[in-house]
């Protein structure tokens, strides 16, 4: 194992621009995970690790041949992490982007539209995996699958759920020819109550915390639905909606 002391040495300011950067992410090809739930997440679902960095004392599980081990002290960790209490682990994995596929087999979807705060994109992601949804796809310039924050709330989902990134017309597209109708959570002439919707195949849509799904997915979905809850309530947090609508549609499984 490596021995790393200094906090200017070459990896650290490497792993620093990784948390930081997502067009750094991007050209590197590489992200940063703090974590060691998520290392043993990565590794158990076929992630392929690069470089794993950790304090001494710290009880790493078996690593692949050929991953970078590295050991730094306490303070060289906390100038690395993108945690403000770092777990004593974190990692490097690469970026494996998924190819969008020419139709879709599976039977359930969710689709995020102009959902930028990382925390609810990776908790929609890690209820998705739990309901089993089939993948999901980012639109609209949704917050980046790799920030640290967002890999942090998927505990482990980004390894196992497959994610797409696309335009709004392309998604519409693929749906319509794979013959899955787009749900989105708004309300217009056709909003049916969640309860009453068929699930069987779909795809759902959520939009941004604050204006909800822009006109443009809007106009895309074939129909709207609502969850019902008290009058003097206006709407729910994207992930807390993301969470009862695929609950419902798992429980009628």
């Amino acid at each position: 194992m490596e021995i790393i002391t200094s906090r200017q040495n070459p990896l650290c300011t490497h792993l620093r621009k990784l948390a930081a950067s997502a067009s750094y992410r991007r050209q590197r090809g590489e992200f940063l995970c703090d974590s060691p739930k998520l290392l043993k997440e990565a590794l158990l679902w076929g992630a392929e690790v690069r470089t794993v960095v950790a304090t001494a004392g710290v009880d790493l599980p078996e690593l692949p041949l050929g991953v970078r081990q590295v050991e730094v002290p306490a303070d060289v960790m906390k100038s690395v992490s993108p945690m403000e209490t770092p777990q004593g682990t974190l990692f490097t994995c690469a970026i494996h982007t998924e190819p969008l596929p020419a139709t879709l087999a599976g039977r359930r979807y969710v689709v995020l539209d102009t959902l930028q705060d990382p925390g609810n994109v990776g908790t929609i992601l890690r209820t998705a995996d739990a309901f089993h949804a089939d993948g999901m796809f980012l639109v609209n310039g949704c917050a980046d699958l790799y920030n640290p924050k967002t890999l942090r709330a998927t505990m482990g989902a980004v390894f196992r759920c497959p994610v797409w990134t696309v335009g709004a017309e392309e998604l519409s597209a693929l749906l319509k020819k794979s013959g899955i109708p787009l749900y989105g959570a708004a309300l217009r002439e056709d909003t049916l109550d969640a309860r009453a919707v068929d699930y069987n195949r779909c795809a759902i849509a959520i939009g941004s915390e604050g204006r909800g799904l822009t006109e443009g997915v809007l106009a895309l979905c074939d129909r709207t639905i609502k969850i019902p809850m008290s009058e003097h309530c206006e709407s729910l947090n994207a992930a807390a909606a993301a969470t009862v609508l695929l609950w419902e549609a798992a429980r009628n499984d």
